[in-house]
């Protein structure tokens, strides 16, 4: 760890962030200069692990809100069963029970960097969190998205960058009760074209040091 933060109980770095704006690059770059743990996808192999339901499972509802829920359901009694039902709300549910009984898990074993999964308010009571969400302009990100080979052409990054915030928004505002993308939700907004992957990660850990330090 950090020699800086070698005196602080874990802790986690949770970032959110807009399609294309470089956030798993951030994320593992903070992850390397403070020598804490990094998970994005690899958090849904080991909440398969954990709970025994199948790894495509996680896959299908990440990141997304359940397959059908009426709008008036109140999400503590979604969430109120552990089993596994079928294509069910319920399953949904329970696969986010499950993947936020593992980011408790990780973070009991060493400080780390989380990237979306509603990290910062799942361990908002649990561990000291320090919540961040990136963002670049649409330009920035639709020349990202190609670069990095996600699509082909500028009308399908925009429309796949469109399609995948609005996922995220609303995946984050129904299991949270704060808006994803909004200053008031985080302690951090960065737009990362500004410095950089380099300097917004320099950025983070810097924030990180004066928090905690």
């Amino acid at each position: 760890m950090n020699e800086d933060l070698k005196n602080n109980r874990n802790y986690v770095i949770a970032i959110g962030r807009q399609f294309g704006c470089g956030g798993r690059e951030v994320g593992q770059r903070v992850a390397q200069l403070l020598d804490i743990n990094y998970f994005d996808k690899q958090l849904l192999l080991e909440a398969s692990k954990a709970s025994g339901i199948n790894a495509e499972m996680f896959e299908a509802a990440d990141e997304r809100t359940p397959k059908f829920f009426p709008s008036l359901w109140p999400l503590n009694l979604a969430m109120a069963g552990s089993a596994f039902v079928g294509e069910t709300p319920m399953s949904d549910d329970s696969i986010y029970k499950a993947q936020c009984q593992v980011m408790k898990d990780l973070v009991d074993r060493k400080p780390c960097v989380i990237v979306g999964r509603t990290a910062d308010y799942v361990l908002r009571d649990y561990c000291p969190v320090i919540s961040v969400f990136l963002h670049a302009p649409v330009e920035d990100r639709i020349r990202r998205i190609i670069e990095r080979g996600d699509c082909d052409t500028r009308e399908a990054a925009e429309k796949r960058a469109d399609k995948i915030g609005k996922l995220r928004a609303e995946y984050y505002n129904f299991y949270t009760d704060k808006l994803w993308g909004h200053a008031e939700s985080y302690d951090l907004c960065l737009d990362s074209s500004l410095l950089g992957v380099e300097g917004t990660a320099q950025f983070i850990v810097d924030f990180v040091k004066r928090r905690l330090g």
